[in-house]
């Protein structure tokens, strides 16, 4: 669990460092952003091989090369001098880091008996959730009270803890020869990367006005095509799609797609929210949403019990319930309010997560043939992190949207011919320039506040949308 957090941790765990790297690293503000899409590219990339490296190195060697790999390029980042340096760092960091979130989970489904299941999930799960909601909070207090590099150094102490209580308690597994499919590999590759750049790319560029994005998402939805297409027709694939003939894993990748984009979207909309509109330093920000890991630490400490005597999919449609609410309340959100909306709808978001992701992961799995478990999983893992690419991305896009036409429709209410205007700012019809300066910031905070709404709602229906899906999963027989 601890390399599970660590791994988890480094997704979001820099995003608040960034800032502070840009100087240091010689920079700018367009190419920083590398240093976050590099680990995020090549982990995509990397993490459908887990399968074919656990069984030809075999499962607890990997896992122990894939920790001292990502703690040693932990080290490098944190001695990184420029920016080519970083972002070559950041790759091997996440080329080591892939294996670690699934194979951990195929420790877990291998060790535990089938009852145990949902406990061992809940714990891992934790890790899992929690990490993304800590990291920021993390990273934006050792930036403040140390130094930027410290963000990645921390990885040390805690990476050194794993590896020991790997090198204790992981069992041995047996070695099998199976040949490399580089043809998938390659096509899969081409379409994760794709995708990768054309979703870290799109807001810079404009999106589809661009014809780079164009390029990228030709070049997607290509790959995806061709990998799908030799997967069916080749001998010994990269990935076996029999595995896709398991109903409950089908729809079980369908459901962590929207815990994914559910998850770091809404941690990606919170900070920048709490900071441009409430005004909250990001020590602030950290602790204002640290309840929400709370909520999901109980969440999972209470559903790793009940999986075993409740119907997983009960509970599945309880946490997306609770979810919905969570982000209904969140549209009621205002610039005038206090912290308490935001931990309260964090409490509940994070039990309803919790409530989803434990029993997801035991149905997904509890029907999958034993030998599909290493592939499932980093399959598993793949799909919540493009989830989440998608959803950050999509909810950003749609905020950068609706900041500007919000912003047109409110100013256009302040003009000299608008008798409401006049009584409660005579200043404004005046044109005052300190008073019209006054109402434009006004104006900007309250067509922010709007499109951050207008996103919680989006993810509101998201949530809704996903509840019915419930229905078609097969109940896991009891053992």
């Amino acid at each position: 669990m601890l390399a599970t957090i660590m791994q988890v941790l480094d997704t979001t765990i820099a995003n608040v460092a960034l800032p502070s790297m840009t100087g240091d690293l010689g920079a700018s503000q367009d190419t920083i952003n590398w240093v976050l899409t590099s680990y995020i590219v090549s982990s995509a990339i990397m993490t459908p091989v887990t399968g074919w490296l656990a069984d030809r190195l075999g499962k607890r060697e990997l896992f122990l090369i894939s920790i001292i790999g990502f703690v040693a390029t932990s080290i490098a980042c944190g001695m990184a001098w420029s920016l080519p340096s970083m972002v070559t760092f950041r790759l091997m960091q996440g080329v080591f880091g892939a294996a670690i979130v699934p194979l951990s989970q195929t420790f877990l489904l291998d060790i535990n008996p089938r009852e145990k299941a949902g406990q061992a999930m809940a714990m891992w799960g934790a890790g899992i959730m929690v990490g993304p909601i800590i990291g920021p909070t993390l990273g934006g207090w050792l930036t403040e009270s140390y130094n930027w590099r410290w963000v990645f150094l921390i990885n040390l102490p805690v990476g050194a803890l794993a590896l020991f209580g790997s090198m204790a308690y992981l069992p041995k597994t047996p070695r099998k020869r199976r040949s490399f499919d580089m043809t998938g590999f390659a096509l899969l590759s081409l379409a994760l990367g794709s995708l990768q750049l054309m979703l870290d790319r799109g807001g810079e560029v404009d999106w589809f006005s661009s014809a780079e994005t164009w390029v990228y998402l030709l070049v997607t939805i290509s790959g995806f095509w061709m990998f799908c297409v030799h997967i069916l027709f080749k001998d010994n694939p990269f990935l076996d799609p029999q595995m896709f003939r398991d109903r409950n894993f089908r729809i079980g990748l369908m459901f962590i797609f929207v815990v994914g984009i559910i998850l770091l979207a809404s941690l990606a909309l919170l900070p920048p929210m709490l900071s441009r509109i409430l005004g909250y330093p990001v020590i602030t920000t950290g602790w204002v949403m640290a309840p929400r890991g709370v909520g999901t630490m109980i969440s999972m400490l209470l559903v790793g019990r009940l999986v075993r005597k409740v119907d997983p999919r009960l509970l599945v449609v309880a946490g997306l319930s609770l979810t919905a609410l969570s982000l209904w309340e969140m549209t009621g959100f205002t610039p005038q309010m206090d912290a308490w909306p935001v931990i309260r709808s964090g409490v509940v978001q994070g039990l309803g997560l919790g409530l989803v992701f434990v029993p997801l992961s035991t149905i997904a799995f509890a029907t999958l043939e034993p030998r599909f478990r290493a592939d499932a999983t980093s399959l598993f893992s793949l799909v919540r992190n493009i989830g989440s690419s998608i959803g950050i991305s999509l909810v950003t896009a749609a905020l950068s949207r609706n900041v500007q036409i919000n912003h047109a429709e409110l100013g256009a209410f302040i003009q000299p011919f608008n008798p409401l205007l006049a009584q409660v700012s005579p200043g404004a019809i005046a044109g005052d320039p300190a008073t019209l300066q006054m109402m434009d910031g006004l104006v900007n905070i309250q067509a922010a506040m709007v499109s951050y709404i207008d996103d919680f709602y989006l993810m509101l229906w998201v949530s809704l949308a996903a509840i019915p899906l419930a229905l078609v999963l097969r109940r896991p027989e009891r053992s």
